[in-house]
């Protein structure tokens, strides 16, 4: 039988070895060169679409209301720079608070510079004119000009539509005139009023008028704890900023630690999770048996409802309850979870003293995340921006407006301008031509959605770009240090500056082609989102089922699209191939190790949440202690919060993303490590003629059966 005949040394093959190979391969071309045109195409279709929208559109019309004629509440320089506040005249027309907030109340709006504080009608005024003018120059500054005589019948009135037939006892909420709901012993009131006159003979009720602006409690209610919040924020915003210094500076101090001391740090991981969570248990009980104390102890959630005051849920026992039990079960995984990982917590020691070995050679990896979070920043804003510019495209429709609804007109386009000339006006006397939304017919203005849409799909195709980039950065940089045969000494100057190049210049393509499809899974799940919103309660069991699973398998296809992403972006930092060939290079490559890829997902994964959550927990249980006065003997914090929990959850959160930022770092430098290892066991023997670049300690905890000669250097 003749014998095989080796393979050619081919210099970058990774089949053979190269003496000369340290790091990721130079000399390389361009890849993906199609995508890589489609995606500067749709960038700057991205960046004329916001040119367009500045042009077309106006925030003002987002920030200010606008009156019947189109002039805008509170805005310098005009003749209602002082009148920031919409008045309706009839607010019985407007059927529910979203028709106000759009501006399609069909009754007449005016702005004025504050709302009215107490009942009067239009015939109350007139009665003590004579005798005293207070109620008319009160009145006056409701209607569309100065009353100088009120001498007008009340069917005159309503004819020119010039002054409302009735006031009542309002007070401002997004700008506009809601009326002033208060409930005393059960019933509802309108000024300490259960009926009123309406100003044309007949009497109304709070009821009524609850009825024409539904919900409006519930809002200015939601304002209330919006304002609140805004207080707390305002009041601890320097204390948050100190916690998310000190998340900062304790993920980095983890960091550095690990090189030393990983195993020590591990336990250390281990230990603080449990800790943190068997305070959070002590708490919950602790709270738990007070309540249970107290008086009221037999409510339960379902007794009290929906509440806008979150305190009172904090009230219940049985809040208290569940969040032990759900901390309990946490306890529980975390302990379960460990017994189960026991015997390759050693396989993650050695990883993450690898990982920090490679992160003490390139330390300008830590400063990358902050790199990424610019470039978010920048795509997060640019979509807003453009959003609103899009949603606030269009001229000032106006449409005719009737006060019984009984013209043949009623509802069709107007112009202002000449309406009054017009014969529309002289075979309906009693319409007028009234502001209603901003639109238009224009061929921009009938693609108004599909922009919208064109600008979700390009952001989401953006952030997933700049992850992309990232990431392919990373692995460059962690390649080159695994790849350099003498440690430090063969590790290239400046990898981390030298692979955003290279991903830049050669590689667009291939990153723009791996975040194109997940941008477009990301879309698909959507509309399903949308749809399913949209469909609610027209949909059955079957349909309902069809389109969970749907969701389901879309989010599946998402994870798995984004892990093998992930490692395609490793091997097109390595080896410059397109990131077809790179995916299925990388996905062979998994397959081939598919153990070795378990275990190392598996137990390093589970170490850096570990990690993640000891940061955010640690900050969170100084929150806590902080802005509940638990420590004021040792340090006075803030002392007259509405809600605690704001400031505490702004401070859990962001340290979480902080660690976050700081650990995903780690995470793809072993990552990046782990795939170089195949490839080294691939190409290479362990021999003096092809060593292992691996360290041996590492090599030796990762694939026993191989032993590694001592003559290699780490």
């Amino acid at each position: 039988m003749a014998k095989k005949r080796k393979p050619p040394s081919i210099k970058g093959d990774p089949r053979t070895f190269d003496p000369d190979f340290k790091g990721p391969i130079a000399n390389r071309g361009c890849t993906d060169v199609l995508c890589c045109i489609i995606f500067i195409l749709f960038i700057i279709g991205y960046i004329l679409l916001g040119v367009i929208a500045w042009v077309h559109g106006d925030p003002r019309r987002v920030a200010y209301p606008t009156d019947s004629q189109g002039h805008f509440c509170g805005q310098k320089g005009t003749p209602n720079e002082n009148k920031s506040i919409l008045f309706y005249f009839n607010l019985f027309k407007c059927t529910s608070p979203a028709v106000i907030i759009n501006l399609q109340c069909p009754t007449t709006q005016i702005c004025v510079s504050k709302c009215p504080e107490k009942f009067l009608t239009y015939v109350e005024m007139q009665l003590p004119y004579k005798q005293n003018k207070n109620s008319l120059t009160y009145y006056s500054q409701f209607c569309k000009s100065p009353i100088i005589n009120p001498a007008k019948s009340l069917s005159q009135l309503f004819m020119n539509d010039d002054c409302p037939s009735v006031i009542f006892p309002s007070k401002p909420f997004l700008q506009r005139c809601f009326p002033d709901f208060s409930t005393e012993n059960g019933t509802l009131t309108v000024g300490n009023k259960t009926t009123f006159e309406d100003g044309s003979g007949r009497t109304r009720s709070a009821i009524e008028l609850k009825a024409a602006a539904n919900n409006i409690n519930k809002i200015i209610d939601a304002k209330a704890i919006g304002m609140k919040v805004f207080e707390d924020y305002a009041t601890t915003w320097y204390w948050i900023l100190i916690g998310l210094t000190i998340a900062m500076l304790l993920s980095w101090m983890f960091l550095l630690l690990l090189r030393f001391t990983a195993g020590l740090l591990f336990w250390v991981f281990v230990l603080g999770v449990i800790g943190i969570i068997g305070y959070g248990i002590w708490h919950c009980y602790k709270e738990y048996r007070n309540l249970q104390e107290q008086p009221n102890s037999h409510l339960t959630i379902y007794d009290i409802g929906i509440q806008t005051d979150i305190r009172m849920y904090l009230q219940v026992k049985q809040t208290w309850f569940t969040f032990m039990i759900m901390l309990c079960i946490l306890e529980v995984l975390v302990i379960l979870m460990l017994i189960f990982l026991r015997t390759r917590i050693r396989i993650s020691i050695a990883l993450l003293k690898e990982g920090s070995k490679a992160i003490g050679y390139v330390p300008t990896t830590l400063i990358y995340p902050l790199l990424t979070f610019i470039f978010l920043s920048i795509c997060i804003c640019y979509w807003a921006v453009t959003a609103v510019y899009l949603a606030s495209s269009g001229i000032p429709i106006y449409k005719i407006v009737t006060p019984d609804g009984q013209c043949k007109h009623e509802n069709k386009t107007c112009d202002p301008a000449i309406f009054n000339t017009t014969e529309i006006s002289k075979a309906c006397p009693h319409a007028q031509c009234n502001f209603a939304f901003y639109g238009g017919n224009s061929l921009y203005h009938k693609y108004i959605t599909t922009f919208q849409i064109f600008n979700l799909f390009v952001f989401l195709w953006l952030m997933n770009f700049v992850i992309a980039l990232g990431q392919c950065a990373l692995a460059g940089a962690f390649a080159s240090y695994y790849w350099a045969l003498r440690k430090p000494d063969d590790i290239p100057p400046y990898p981390l500056f030298t692979a955003f190049g290279r991903a830049i210049r050669y590689h667009t393509g291939s990153l723009a082609f791996g975040s194109l499809i997940l941008a477009l899974i990301q879309v698909f799940r959507i509309i399903l989102e949308y749809l399913d919103k949209r469909l609610k309660d027209s949909q059955n069991n079957i349909s309902k089922f069809l389109q969970r699973c749907l969701k389901c398998c879309f989010w599946c296809l998402e994870t798995f699209v984004r892990y093998l992403n992930r490692n395609a972006y490793v091997m097109i930092a390595i080896y410059g191939k397109n990131f077809c060939r790179s995916a299925k290079d990388a996905f062979n490559l998994l397959i081939r190790n598919v153990l070795k890829v378990a275990v190392m997902d598996k137990v390093t994964d589970f170490v850096l949440v570990l990690g993640k959550i000891l940061v955010a927990g640690c900050i969170g249980v100084l929150a806590f202690l902080l802005f509940t006065q638990r420590i004021s003997t040792f340090i006075e914090g803030p002392t007259s919060l509405n809600y605690y929990w704001v400031p505490l959850l702004t401070v859990i959160i962001g340290s979480y993303l902080i660690a976050h930022g700081f650990f995903s770092v780690y995470a793809m430098c072993i990552d990046t490590i782990f795939i170089c290892y195949c490839e080294d066991l691939e190409r290479n023997d362990g021999s003096p003629e092809k060593p292992y670049f691996i360290a041996p300690a590492l090599h030796g905890i990762l694939n026993k059966k191989q032993i590694v000669p001592q003559k290699q250097r780490e």
